[in-house]
């Protein structure tokens, strides 16, 4: 009954989320930018990021900055060379976004 029936059947399947953090797949915390850690800049980076069904990042968005572009910055590009689970919709791998907090802390 045309296209609103496929729509309806999307949505109904289950679709799991993208996952990132993983011990196995070894993705590295962003390297803490030196001018900013010797001022003692933290924050909180929010990450929009587009992951293909191959689980790698297509694209990395900032959503909420942490207010400091060095850190912002850092993490985008620590992300975009991270490996991801790719979301699955039953057994088939989809394209899917899946936000990522990156915390930037001083101890």
């Amino acid at each position: 009954s045309g296209p609103q029936a496929t729509d309806a059947t999307d949505k109904l399947a289950a679709v799991t989320e993208p996952v990132y953090n993983a011990a196995y797949l070894h993705n590295p915390p962003p390297e803490y930018p030196l001018s900013a850690k010797r001022r003692g800049v933290q924050g909180q980076v929010m990450l929009n990021v587009a992951v293909t069904r191959e689980g790698s990042a297509r694209s990395v968005a900032i959503a909420h900055s942490s207010g400091s572009s060095q850190l912002d910055e850092a993490a985008r590009d620590a992300v975009m060379s991270w490996r991801f689970v790719p979301a699955k919709r039953g057994n088939e791998a989809v394209e899917a976004k899946v936000m990522v907090p990156v915390l930037f802390k001083l101890n």
